[in-house]
């Protein structure tokens, strides 16, 4: 576990200093776990240089907490983390003077963020922490105070264990032993041997049962990631880990693809997000006699070509009731109130009145039909082009009848030759099509527009 920190302080020559603000962000190597922020007086004056930097006042801080008043918090945050900050003396010093006025020895195992991105990422012009989070696109809600800096770090902290492919945060913790981070049963050598490259890598145990699939933009460097990480669930999977099998994809798309459905036919017992299989229920829809077109939902054993399928009846109707806020649809013809002559929504003015004659047909069915645009892949048949695995190739994921069928990878001459998405079918390798599917796809095709149709 990690305290990312940061301080601001007076700025009175590094004696002198005292903090103004404090924030230790506990990190298990993933996500924030718990937090500490908060002003601090610190009994003298902030000068005005400082106040036109950090935007904190005298008067902000004139009735905040003195550190002796916050010390016991931070003692027990930090316990058994390792101290991580961005020019890491300067927060740890001063931090350790404060807790050294009060009597108190403060001594925690130190990372230094500038250090480590010296070594995992060398060569930048300028390794300041705006610098750093600019060129690598990393936001700072809130620069020279103290949890934006500090969140910041935090982003940057887990970049760099994603991309420590040579155990560098190790060997500064404990120079000794490279190996050390590595799990018991697992040989050095499959680590070094693992490719760069996007892909679908599998954990597996000493019996060579698949124990875990994840995907990678780089399968090196999210594997050695998985060694870093505090959790429990993670230890106890690295104690199980004997060895590594890896499948390189060409693409982040084709490699999310795999993952979803290898997780659904290897079922390994520490992957739970997409575990489920087969779905119960689809929406769908359909025109009445006067001509207004209604949404619905049924098991899919009693409709075709549903618009979207769902795992429960429960997850269709949460999902209709959002369609239905969102485009100010009616429920009565939504089918979420039903024996009704008019719907109650209208009473409270989120319905416009299709269900008492109050609104035109042709209004309604335009909005119903901006529902219906919002969801699914959006486009009957179309292929989505990837980089292949190698340069001669394209990788590509394909969509028929609005249905995914698979993806494949075709030779980049012989694509030249494809006229329509139903020529790619000969070179698909035949996938199901579920919920993680189609929400993969939305993602990202919302992201990207690299698609053809």
């Amino acid at each position: 576990m990690y305290a990312v920190v940061d301080i601001e302080t007076t700025g009175n020559g590094y004696k002198g200093q005292k903090i103004t603000e404090i924030s230790a962000l506990i990190f298990d190597g993933e996500k924030i776990v718990n937090e500490f922020t908060s002003l601090v007086n610190p009994e003298q004056n902030i000068p005005a240089f400082i106040t036109n930097l950090t935007g904190i006042t005298n008067a902000m801080v004139r009735n905040a907490p003195k550190f002796y008043e916050i010390a016991r918090e931070i003692e027990q945050i930090t316990q058994n983390t390792i101290f991580v900050a961005h020019n890491v003396n300067f927060d740890y010093n001063i931090i350790r003077d404060e807790f050294k006025n009060l009597g108190f020895d403060f001594k925690r195992k130190k990372l230094c963020t500038v250090r480590l991105t010296r070594k995992i990422m060398p060569g930048l012009p300028s390794y300041s922490l705006g610098n750093i989070c600019s060129r690598e696109n990393i936001p700072i809600n809130g620069r020279h105070r103290a949890k934006g800096d500090a969140e910041a770090t935090v982003e940057l902290f887990k970049r760099l264990i994603e991309r420590d492919s040579n155990f560098t945060i190790n060997s500064f913790l404990n120079p000794r032993s490279r190996q050390a981070t590595l799990p018991p049963l697992l040989d050095k050598k499959t680590v070094d041997s693992l490719p760069e490259n996007h892909g679908v890598y599998y954990f597996k145990n000493n019996a060579k049962e698949i124990i875990y699939i994840g995907k990678a933009n780089n399968i090196k460097q999210r594997v050695i990631s998985h060694f870093y990480d505090k959790k429990k669930k993670e230890q106890k999977m690295c104690l199980e880990i004997a060895d590594i099998s890896y499948t390189e994809t060409g693409s982040e798309l084709l490699a999310l693809l795999h993952e979803s459905e290898e997780i659904k036919n290897k079922y390994p017992k520490y992957n739970r997000a997409q575990r489920k299989s087969g779905e119960a229920v689809g929406l769908f829809t359909y025109e009445d006699q006067k001509g207004i077109i209604h949404l619905a939902y049924n098991r899919l054993k009693l409709i075709s070509n549903p618009l979207l399928k769902y795992y429960s009846v429960s997850e269709a109707r949460n999902h209709l009731e959002k369609l239905c806020a969102s485009f100010n649809l009616c429920p009565k013809y939504c089918h979420l109130q039903t024996n009704v002559s008019s719907c109650f929504h209208y009473q409270i003015k989120e319905c416009k009145g299709i269900c008492c004659e109050k609104e035109s047909v042709e209004e309604y069915n335009l909005r119903v039909k901006e529902a219906i645009n919002s969801i699914g892949i959006g486009a009957e048949n179309l292929v989505i082009e990837e980089t292949g695995r190698n340069k001669n190739e394209i990788g590509f994921a394909l969509i028929i009848d609005s249905i995914y069928k698979g993806f494949g990878y075709i030779d980049k001459t012989r694509a030249t030759t494809l006229k329509n998405p139903e020529d790619y079918i000969l070179f698909t390798t035949p996938k199901k099509d579920n919920r993680d599917i189609q929400r993969i796809l939305n993602a990202y095709l919302r992201k990207k527009n690299n698609v053809t149709s």
